[in-house]
């Protein structure tokens, strides 16, 4: 288990700073740096051509000018989306970005990166396997790693092999009994869970182990505290400015 995940500002800005700026989006993570984040949790897939991208959706539909499947879209269709204009005029022409610029931005705005693996039906070894092997390539040695996080849990478990010191985050979208089994099986450092489902009682389970735990997504400051102060490490927040503003 990796030692140490510190958050030292408990806000992690959700897909980006996503309710100031189209999310997933270069945009988006400049957003979060300028509100006070200091962690920017996004999601990663791949194309049809093996080429790792920021988007949420299975889909092109929402969040591009584009249609269709992204696993049946190639990298070269992809470059030519508009992946602002939807959100608002002022981003037309902002694009779905390669991973590669996602840590480019990061690393130039000393942003800390979430990296949820959000592979496509049937491709989660495909999109573990290049989006952790091409990180390792690229990123800094001495640099903290990013934290690698997914619903999945054969993907934490390819994640493990293939880059063991990396840090890695378990997602329930619900309580389940047997989260510690799935902690040990996929050598977590740290659980998310939606923040509907936790209790002062559940998130004393963790704290007596002294597990990470995240909670999303937030946007009222006050359960933000609440949570925060029952020993939650971090929250995610679509923008991140108004819940540190009351901490």
């Amino acid at each position: 288990m990796f030692p140490v995940l510190a958050f030292h500002s408990p806000v992690l800005a959700h897909r980006g700073a996503m309710d100031s700026a189209p999310e997933n989006t270069l945009a988006a993570l400049y957003a979060a740096r300028e509100q006070g984040a200091l962690w920017a949790e996004v999601d990663v897939k791949i194309t049809q051509d093996g080429v790792p991208i920021l988007m949420h959706d299975d889909t092109l539909d929402r969040t591009t000018n584009g249609s269709g499947l992204v696993a049946d879209a190639s990298w070269e269709k992809v470059q030519t989306l508009d992946a602002g204009s939807w959100f608002d005029a002022r981003y037309a022409g902002e694009r779905v970005p390669h991973l590669d610029d996602v840590m480019r931005v990061a690393l130039e705005t000393e942003l800390r990166l979430a990296i949820e693996l959000k592979p496509c039906p049937g491709r989660a070894r495909a999109t573990t396997m290049v989006v952790l092997i091409e990180m390792a390539k690229k990123w800094p040695e001495g640099t903290e790693p990013p934290l690698i996080s997914s619903f999945d849990v054969e993907s934490l478990e390819i994640a493990a092999q293939l880059q063991p010191p990396w840090p890695r985050c378990f997602i329930m979208p619900d309580w389940r009994d047997d989260w510690r089994e799935i902690v040990e099986k996929v050598g977590a450092s740290a659980v998310s869970m939606d923040e509907k489902a936790l209790t002062e009682e559940r998130v004393a389970a963790f704290r007596s182990v002294e597990m990470p735990l995240l909670a999303y997504t937030l946007t009222d400051p006050a359960r933000a505290k609440e949570l925060l102060g029952w020993g939650v490490s971090a929250v995610y927040a679509d923008r991140p400015r108004a819940i540190l503003a009351h901490l």
